[in-house]
């Protein structure tokens, strides 16, 4: 299952800059787990998260619920950009 088109397809629509977003899939060693990465600007990752975590939540649980059918958990990690622009 495609599950970074998957997640474009959920937050495509809650997004400001689609163009801004990068989705990438971290390899993990256990084959039943995956880690994917969404990172974006800092006001879309607001978006994403949303208040109190409920947008984040809704967007896990519905991955999740697809993921079942390959029998995998993903988990969704949100970043934006500017974290890494302000530690440098």
């Amino acid at each position: 299952m495609d599950y970074v088109k998957m997640i474009h397809s959920i937050i495509d629509d809650i997004v400001d800059n689609k163009d801004g977003v990068l989705i990438r899939e971290i390899p993990e060693e256990n084959g039943k787990d995956k880690t994917i990465l969404v990172a974006c600007d800092k006001e879309d990752v607001s978006r994403l998260i949303g208040r109190h975590g409920s947008t984040a939540k809704a967007i896990r649980e519905v991955i999740n619920i697809a993921a079942k059918l390959d029998e995998t958990h993903v988990h969704l990690k949100f970043e934006s950009f500017e974290e890494d622009e302000e530690e440098a």
